[in-house]
Formats: C-alpha cells, sequence, structure tokens
C-alpha cells in the first residue's frame, strides 16, 4: 500500500530524513520512535505530501506521489487519508456528530449518510450518547476519540497518528491508542503512529527508530 525509498528532506542546510525507505501494507500498524525534533512529524507530511521530498519516490497504492502536481496530492489525500494529532484540533463550536462527519460535508455527502456514519463511528470509540455533546463537555481523553472518529469517518486506507497521546494521562492514552489500533485494523487500513514513547509504540506490529543516520527496525 505504502513504499518510500531513500526518501530525503532538508530544511536548508538541516538533513531532516535520511534516505528513508519503509514499506507499508493493509491491516499494518506500525511505530516510527524518535526523539523530539528528530523528524517524525516531517515523516508523516511528506508522505501526505503536504511537505515536499528532496530525493527518493514515495508510492501510494500505484501512485508515485512525488510525482502528481497539488490538486492531485490533495485528492488522494483527502480521499484516502485520515489523521489524528496531539492537539485533537476538535472544532469548539460544532457538537461531536458534526466534527466526526464533518470531512464527509466537505466531500458533499448527503446529511442521512453524514449522521449514520457519525452515530456508528462515536458508537465504535466509546461515545455512544453523546453526539449531540459540545467538546467543552469532553475530557482530553474523549476529545482524542472524537479525533480518531473522525479520521476514521471517510474510510481512510491510511491513518497517520502524529503523538496522539502526548497531552493524555497514562490511563487515557493506553484506551486511546488500544481504541486506535483496533479501529485501523478492523477497518483494514494500514497506520503509522509517530511517538516518542516506548510504551505507546508497545501495541504496534512493527517498530521503528528514526534518527539522524536514517530509518531502521528495532525490536
Amino acid at each position: 500500500m505504502l513504499s518510500l525509498q531513500a526518501v530525503t528532506k532538508r530544511f536548508g542546510a538541516r538533513l531532516v530524513l535520511n534516505a528513508v525507505s519503509l514499506e507499508l501494507g493493509a491491516g499494518e500498524y506500525v511505530a516510527v520512535l524518535g526523539e523530539s525534533g528528530i523528524g517524525k512529524s516531517t515523516l508523516l507530511n511528506v508522505i501526505a505530501g503536504l511537505e515536499p521530498v528532496d530525493a527518493g519516490s514515495i508510492a501510494f497504492c500505484g501512485a508515485e506521489l512525488t510525482r502528481l502536481d497539488e490538486d492531485a496530492i490533495a485528492r488522494l489525500r483527502r480521499g484516502h487519508f485520515g489523521f489524528v494529532f496531539q492537539a485533537f484540533h476538535v472544532l469548539p463550536h460544532l457538537t461531536v456528530a458534526q466534527n466526526v462527519g464533518l470531512p464527509l460535508l466537505l466531500r458533499g455527502r448527503a446529511q442521512a449518510e453524514i449522521d449514520r456514519k457519525a452515530a456508528e463511528l462515536a458508537a465504535a470509540v466509546g461515545l455512544a450518547g453523546r453526539e449531540a455533546s459540545m467538546p467543552r463537555e469532553l475530557s482530553g481523553g474523549e476529545l482524542q476519540r472524537v479525533a480518531i472518529a473522525r479520521a476514521l469517518a471517510g474510510d481512510p486506507k491510511l491513518v497517520l497518528a502524529d503523538e496522539p497521546t502526548g497531552n493524555l494521562d497514562p490511563e487515557n492514552a493506553r484506551q486511546v491508542l488500544g481504541l486506535l489500533r483496533a479501529q485501523v485494523k478492523q477497518r483494514g487500513a494500514a497506520g503509522i503512529l509517530a511517538t516518542h514513547s516506548q510504551a505507546a509504540a508497545a501495541g504496534c506490529d512493527r517498530r521503528y527508530l528514526l534518527s539522524a543516520q536514517g530509518l531502521r527496525s528495532i525490536a
């Protein structure tokens, strides 16, 4: 599903990604570990086409991303990628259901389909009955559950999670990580978890360490 070959990225004179290679298939959920500032977020951004690469190639479902124009990459990203961030990015003026259904609304889906999907996903992440709640009424763990449901609303083929439990206490972090992994696998997607936490990475199928030397598999 996803293939990175010798991907290199610089910001000025600083080498951030050093010939990174990675293969990921449907149903696989892997962790990319590394200290803060090493380039984990940059790696996710180049995979999503949000940052250009300086060298190497990125293929997603047979499409070579480095050869697509910005509009084509944006369509691919909207149609096939889901994102979960540390800061939740839940819109404060929308209900749980409206936040979860937002990707479908932006795609022009019928309201009945949006409502059905939002209710299904709210239940899947443990928020059944909370569809009408506002973000201010939710805990941090619940907000991250909303973010996970929203990431899955468009049935993505690839889910990119960037330190999704960085703002949560250990118990909420454990629950959210288990939920994210289960939902990605249940839906036949692939997932990449970028984290500095060994504990967060423990439940992944494979683990990789990102360093100045590149990306390598670790036990």
